[in-house]
């Protein structure tokens, strides 16, 4: 019984460990673009993303949208003041507040960031068969759902 148990909660190898092989690609995959995100962190790039798409947001729900902990979008947010890709406007019902919008800048480097990493991906893409590539298209709404992502 004992055996039964250590074999049931051992993961999976070959071609039905699912989770590992994802995690596996998907680091891969992360690492192969990660010089196309206009000089920020993929989490940097992540807020920025979302605080342009979504802005103006309090820090909280950033951290929310994000799944990180508050100190870390903190942190986030004031390395993307200072280099001029958000501005915080005072929250006129809670002075202990603030909005973070994005700036233009911050708005045309995500935009370039955005066009870099597509073309990257589009490179990737390109060494893989026709086959290969209907494959990933068909697998996109599931890790979009996984990813908790939509399309933009």
């Amino acid at each position: 019984m004992q055996d039964e148990r250590e074999h049931s909660e051992r993961p999976a190898t070959g071609d039905d460990d699912v989770p590992g092989r994802l995690a596996l690609s998907v680091g891969r995959l992360n690492r192969r673009i990660r010089s196309a995100t206009g000089g920020l962190s993929h989490g940097q790039l992540s807020a920025l993303s979302t605080i342009v798409r979504r802005g103006p947001l309090r820090p909280s729900e950033i951290a929310a949208i994000e799944i990180v902990a508050a100190p870390t979008i903190t942190r986030v947010v004031s390395d993307l003041e200072a280099r001029g890709l958000v501005e915080r406007t005072p929250d006129p019902a809670d002075g202990r507040s603030f909005f973070v919008s994005g700036t233009q800048a911050g708005n045309d480097l995500l935009l370039a960031a955005r066009s870099d990493r597509a073309q990257a991906v589009a490179a990737i893409l390109a060494e893989l068969s026709p086959e290969d590539v209907a494959a990933l298209r068909a697998a996109l709404p599931a890790l979009e759902q996984a990813a908790q992502t939509r399309p933009t």
